[in-house]
């Protein structure tokens, strides 16, 4: 076993010491520390300790890579610091200190759609399969005969069949894995609602209880409100109530959600606890589930109609180039801010709206581009086996969806891959906007993306993969070779490059 004694008393000592620590904690890779005053740590110094593999700051926390051995670590430190660990929540809690107006509200939205994630992903790769047994029309499997007859398209072509049309069992499957695909998406606001109750230590129940309420069988399903002839209603005499569920709307579900978390705190505050467990949760759940259908739900629905119309409109519009170069370009950079949390609520309410995101699909490619711009630094720099430790699963990581090892470990410390990688998401972004690439869902943010994609945008988002891979490689070897994005002079976390001449 590896003596992490030395490398855990410099650590604390490049840190700032003891008082410099508001609290700290550790995840599979990495200490995380939410720092007093985080310009007393030694960044450099940190950095050139041997068990230490980088170091990048992000939601107010200042996270220190060490590897698989960070609980071996992790305890070494807690002995020489004094210093008791916390839960990664409280040091959440902690580090919005350090995190202002926009930061925080950021954290706020990851914290509601990290538990939905692997929900959606899920459900991005049915619909992605789905789409292969009834979307694709395959010439081998022989032409579409309807009752004896022939069926051709109104250009005259022949129709072909469809894996469903052919065999009885991938009907059967196709039809199966839709209960799946429609819990995840048609109920997405139960999920929404009850993460949002969980962030604010609320009863979760009824956040689950209310999530429900918005996509009752018993009301007309928002998929069927536009074509609807008549949309029912609650009769209450002097006025009436309209019954429409709210399936896969994501702004009503926020909304509601916050109110029923909010209105609990502040019931909570005045009333006795001996009877709380009757009261509360009546005056919390009643009110919340009246104002969501009268007030909240309407108006989320238009604010949710109007986001996702002027970001379809961005992306299918004239200009729609233009916003996949800006939008692939500075995806990355949103990434180190912590903006990009954003994004899920807007691809969620495209796909509810359009059924289907062109946004996610230049994510997918922002994120191999990353991991693109870091296998070149890998070929360029092999044989430092101090920085293999971080770049080669940094790498792997970035095509499987997961950028900030790579970004904050390798590619901002350079600088130059990262513009490479910047440079080479924002033309794929570009071909990628310019072909109407369309995701049927969110998915893995990484090579495996394609199986999110859209059967007839496939071909085309493979061209971009391709473009995310090859661009950011070579930019990141020219840039090298010919300094340019090099860092020059004084920079503590970012070493000058030398090049053979």
């Amino acid at each position: 076993m590896v003596d992490f004694n030395k490398d855990a008393k410099d650590l604390l000592e490049y840190i700032g010491g003891p008082d410099n620590i508001s609290a700290v904690s550790h995840c599979a890779t990495r200490m995380r520390f939410v720092l007093n005053d985080p310009a007393a740590a030694n960044i450099k110094k940190i950095e050139d300790i041997p068990a230490v593999k980088g170091t990048f700051t992000q939601a107010g926390q200042f996270q220190v890579i060490i590897g698989n051995e960070v609980p071996q670590f992790y305890n070494e430190f807690a002995k020489v610091s004094g210093k008791e660990g916390v839960s990664k929540d409280e040091a959440k809690a902690a580090a919005k200190q350090n995190q202002n107006v926009v930061q925080r509200a950021m954290a706020v939205l990851a914290e509601i759609f990290t538990p939905l994630i692997p929900a959606i992903v899920v459900g991005g790769l049915i619909l992605g399969f789905r789409n292969v047994l009834e979307g694709i029309q395959m010439e081998s499997l022989g032409q579409l005969v309807v009752d004896g007859v022939a069926q051709f398209t109104d250009a005259g072509a022949p129709i072909y069949n469809r894996i469903v049309d052919i065999s009885q069992f991938w009907t059967g499957v196709n039809d199966f894995l839709w209960l799946i695909g429609e819990a995840i998406f048609h109920f997405l606001p139960v999920g929404i609602t009850w993460s949002i109750t969980k962030k604010m230590g609320t009863t979760q129940i009824l956040g689950i209880v209310l999530g429900i309420t918005l996509v009752s069988p018993q009301l007309l399903n928002a998929y069927g409100v536009a074509g609807a002839e008549q949309i029912p209603f609650w009769d209450f005499g002097a006025f009436t109530i309209n019954k429409i569920g709210y399936q896969a709307q994501v702004i009503p579900a926020m909304l509601a959600g916050f109110v029923l978390s909010y209105l609990e705190i502040w019931l909570r505050k005045w009333i006795p606890q001996y009877i709380s467990m009757i009261v509360v949760p009546l005056l919390a759940l009643v009110p919340t589930v009246i104002i969501a259908h009268t007030v909240l739900g309407p108006i989320g629905w238009m604010i949710g109609q109007w986001v996702s119309e002027v970001v379809y409109a961005g992306l299918t519009g004239d200009f729609r180039w233009l916003f996949g170069l800006f939008f692939g370009t500075l995806y990355s950079p949103l990434v180190i801010t912590g903006l990009h949390h954003m994004s899920n609520a807007i691809d969620l309410q495209l796909i509810a709206d359009f059924g289907g995101t062109n946004l996610w699909p230049m994510i997918a490619l922002s994120n191999i581009a990353q991991g693109s711009a870091v296998l070149a630094i890998i070929f360029l720099h092999r044989g430092n086996e101090k920085e293999e430790q971080v770049s080669i699963p940094a790498a792997i990581s970035c095509y499987l969806g997961v950028t900030e090892p790579a970004m904050f470990g390798i590619n901002i410390k350079y600088i130059y891959p990262f513009v490479a990688a910047m440079i080479g998401s924002g033309i794929a972004g570009l071909v990628a906007t310019t072909f109407n690439v369309m995701a049927n869902s969110i998915g893995v943010g990484g090579i495996p993306g394609f199986l999110s994609i859209q059967t007839d945008s496939m071909a085309m988002f493979i061209v971009c993969m391709a473009i995310a891979i090859v661009v950011p490689f070579l930019l990141t070897i020219v840039f090298e070779k010919k300094q340019l994005f090099v860092p020059k002079g004084e920079v503590e976390d970012a070493p000058v490059i030398q090049t053979q001449k």
